[in-house]
């Protein structure tokens, strides 16, 4: 989004950022050796909703070498661990207007993570500084870069930052974590989020294991099979990303059906868990800024 903001526009942001910050420090508080991965992203969207809010994407919590997209299914057991090294990643939208965030935490006891999640957050910091309107995006990519790469990690290249606008959270333009030239250039009137992820490996991630995490790209076809309720349920979200554990009330079978379905015809993407090379360690720290012609605002600071 460019140009002038809206003062509707601009108010869900900054509302949206707030309730995004104060879900990310619970979060950060809360995140336990033992705790229960999916309660703690339950818990993280009935804050949202107790709000007045809602959702921007699924609440997430990657571990250890998965960088991004771990998302809990509805029946998901699996607990954090000593030693652990977590990121919790939140977004919620006020009206369409959602605000993007994420932290990591360090669950090791001797704080091992900690310079890790340090460059990202460092990164986060210096990339901020830099902003300016008309600065390119391979700049501000450099700046986070030479950040992590000066406190001996690699950054994730194949994982960016974005814009946002009302209904979509990710626009153009993609915002890299390494040096490049050309991409585009930040401009005032923008809202987009800047994330860093560090690795101690090659900073390279792939997808693998099973999407909990989708969304609708196009109108379905008509087909036989696609629950009427289910694909209410769908449409009620406007085309943000959801997760299977949105349809609780509905048969898991039936909820599952269709999601195969509209996936085989194109309508909707899955997104899997995005991992580095096993071993390797990923740390990722997020902020949604909005350019405004008194220059930055970090939404969910």
């Amino acid at each position: 989004m460019t140009g002038l903001m809206d003062s509707h526009a601009l108010e869900c942001w900054r509302q949206a950022g707030k309730i995004v910050k104060e879900c990310r420090e619970w979060a950060v508080d809360n995140i336990r050796p033992g705790t229960r991965i999916r309660t703690v992203l339950e818990t993280i969207e009935e804050m949202i909703r107790e709000r007045g809010a809602a959702p921007g994407f699924p609440a997430q919590s990657s571990r250890n070498s998965v960088a991004a997209h771990y998302c809990s299914s509805p029946v998901d057991e699996e607990t954090y661990e000593a030693g652990d090294c977590v990121k919790v990643d939140i977004g919620v939208h006020v009206d369409g207007y959602v605000g993007d965030s994420a932290a990591t935490v360090d669950l090791s006891d001797d704080g091992r993570w900690t310079p890790l999640i340090k460059s990202s957050a460092d990164a986060l910091a210096a990339a901020i500084a830099t902003i300016e309107d008309g600065i390119s995006v391979g700049e501000i990519g450099r700046v986070i870069e030479r950040t992590i790469q000066s406190a001996g990690f690699e950054p994730v290249r194949n994982l960016t930052g974005h814009g946002l606008s009302r209904w979509k959270v990710h626009t153009p333009p993609q915002i890299p974590n390494y040096g490049e030239h050309g991409g585009g250039r930040l401009r005032a009137g923008m809202v987009f989020a800047i994330e860093p992820f560090a690795s101690t490996g090659r900073g390279f991630i792939r997808e693998r294991g099973k999407a909990e995490v989708f969304m609708m790209v196009r109108p379905p076809r008509k087909a036989k099979g696609l629950d009427k309720g289910v694909m209410r349920a769908i449409d009620s979200w406007r085309g943000l990303p959801i997760a299977r554990r949105y349809f609780q009330e509905f048969e898991a079978e039936v909820v599952d059906d269709t999601l195969t379905k509209l996936a085989r015809q194109g309508s909707l993407m899955r997104y899997p868990p995005l991992v580095e090379e096993e071993g390797v360690m990923v740390a990722q720290t997020e902020h949604t800024i909005y350019l405004g012609p008194e220059g930055v605002e970090v939404l969910t600071a």
